[in-house]
């Protein structure tokens, strides 16, 4: 059965390009000045779930779209090369080819967005990956919890950085935001973001162990304010990892920034993010919120390891009418 999609509606080879966020001097008082209304933010998320949906072939574009601005992921303690090497063959060809001929996709030249692996396993991630245009992201900087020197979080950067990753990944010292030590937060980023060199920097806020709104708000306007590419919201570690009120909150930071420096800035919700339905509902949320310019990869990513096999079997379902098991669709 052909079920065409309108190609307009993915454009996944289609990325405008703009000026990178080069930061800004640290101002306290814009940072003080921040605070957050909870009650209106869960009010604005919950609209979200409530009474927007899309279906049949706007949500298979929609969800061909969520996959090109995926971050094919593992971060695990039994990664090996050869898990490595599965994820990138998946990430060149993320969809199965029967669907994507079917849907009349199949020379759309869809890929997943990157693909993010730990340090030691960048070179195989390399070689996987030679000949592609996918970027290869490397979780740095004591990667959950962030407890490690300074001078050893800029070596990991340099180290992963001459290895081959295009992408760093880094995590905020947490203790610095609930103590509200900002400047500190400051330049503690500035000086990773310069390690990245021409590496784009992703600064990982672990929203989950963040105790407020404002907290959150504030730590986002830091991190662009010392140079991040992107903000995102956890490390997929924490007991509680993206949602839709903290994306919310980190979305309106990016709005004020560009507000204020004419600087666009990437976000990237991470963690928890497993099924089609909530794929979609972020992307709503970006189109909402900061327009069709953060559906691109170079400005929005989900990092997601499980959330592609559903999204799969979601697609499969619109071309044949039925939901398929999942073993058939496997992430890698």
């Amino acid at each position: 059965m052909t079920r065409n999609i309108d190609k307009q509606m993915i454009k996944s080879h289609i990325i405008e390009e703009h000026p990178r966020n080069e930061g800004i001097p640290f101002d306290l008082g814009v940072i003080e000045g921040i605070k957050i209304n909870k009650s209106a933010v869960d009010r604005r998320a919950n609209t979200l779930v409530g009474r927007r949906t899309v279906k049949k072939e706007w949500q298979a574009a929609w969800l061909l779209k969520a996959i090109t601005c995926m971050d094919l992921t593992t971060l695990s303690g039994d990664d090996t090369r050869s898990n490595v090497v599965r994820l990138c063959a998946k990430a060149r060809n993320p969809v199965r080819k029967d669907l994507l001929i079917a849907m009349g996709m199949e020379n759309q030249g869809i890929t997943t967005g990157a693909v993010c692996v730990y340090h030691n396993l960048i070179p195989f991630a390399k070689q996987a990956l030679e000949g592609s245009n996918i970027p290869i992201a490397a979780v740095s900087t004591g990667f959950p919890a962030g407890q490690i020197e300074l001078e050893d979080k800029l070596r990991e950067i340099r180290k992963s950085v001459a290895a081959g990753a295009t992408e760093i990944d880094i995590v905020v010292s947490r203790a610095l935001v609930i103590q509200s030590k900002w400047e500190e937060l400051y330049h503690e980023i500035k000086a990773c973001r310069e390690a990245c060199g021409d590496a784009h920097l992703k600064t990982i806020l672990a929203t989950g162990e963040i105790p407020t709104f404002s907290k959150v708000a504030q730590a986002s306007m830091v991190a662009m304010m010392a140079g991040s590419d992107f903000i995102k919201t956890s490390t997929g570690k924490e007991p509680v990892n993206a949602t839709l009120p903290v994306s919310l909150v980190m979305l309106r930071m990016i709005r004020q920034y560009l507000e204020m420096t004419g600087y666009k800035v990437g976000f990237k919700p991470a963690g928890g993010i497993a099924k089609a339905k909530d794929a979609i509902a972020w992307l709503i949320l970006m189109k909402e919120e900061l327009g069709d310019e953060w559906l691109q990869p170079n400005l929005f990513r989900f990092g997601a390891s499980s959330l592609l096999g559903d999204i799969e079997r979601q697609l499969e379902h619109f071309v044949t009418g039925r939901y398929s098991a999942a073993h058939r669709h496997p992430t890698a």
